[in-house]
């Protein structure tokens, strides 16, 4: 690989580490949705100053061709991502029934006492919430 591409990922590398602290500090990114992001960004600025580096552990895996690690390591974080979003959707969607269906017993329960307030049936002390 020629200099320019590797001086073009220390700079895209960069960028995105900069970007991501950028969003956490801002509060527009949530830290366990960064980690998988600074890894990519750091593997690749890593791999950007140290590009013998990304040779060597070519070599050791037995690929020949080094971009072919990096495109490999590159699917491999955006797969992890992908999983991590997921099981975050999941769980967000299981919340979200649970509250609906919370929210709808608490309307049916405030229905039933409204309508039985109108009807001017009598009070016990066990409904009076300030007893």
């Amino acid at each position: 690989m020629s200099i320019a591409s590797y001086i073009l990922g220390i700079v895209v590398a960069s960028g995105t580490l900069l970007a991501v602290v950028d969003m956490l500090r801002r509060g527009r990114l949530r830290e366990r949705h960064a980690v998988w992001w600074l890894v990519g960004a750091a593997l690749g600025l890593i791999v950007g100053i140290f590009p013998a580096l990304l040779e060597a552990v070519a070599h050791l895996f037995g690929i020949d061709v080094p971009t072919n690690l990096v495109f490999f390591v590159s699917i491999a974080v955006l797969f992890l991502v992908s999983i991590q979003h997921s099981t975050e959707l999941t769980r967000a969607e299981e919340r979200n029934r649970r509250l609906a269906e919370t929210v709808a017993i608490m309307d049916m329960r405030l229905t039933a006492l409204e309508r039985r307030d109108r009807s001017g049936a009598p009070r016990s002390p066990s409904d009076d919430p300030e007893a």
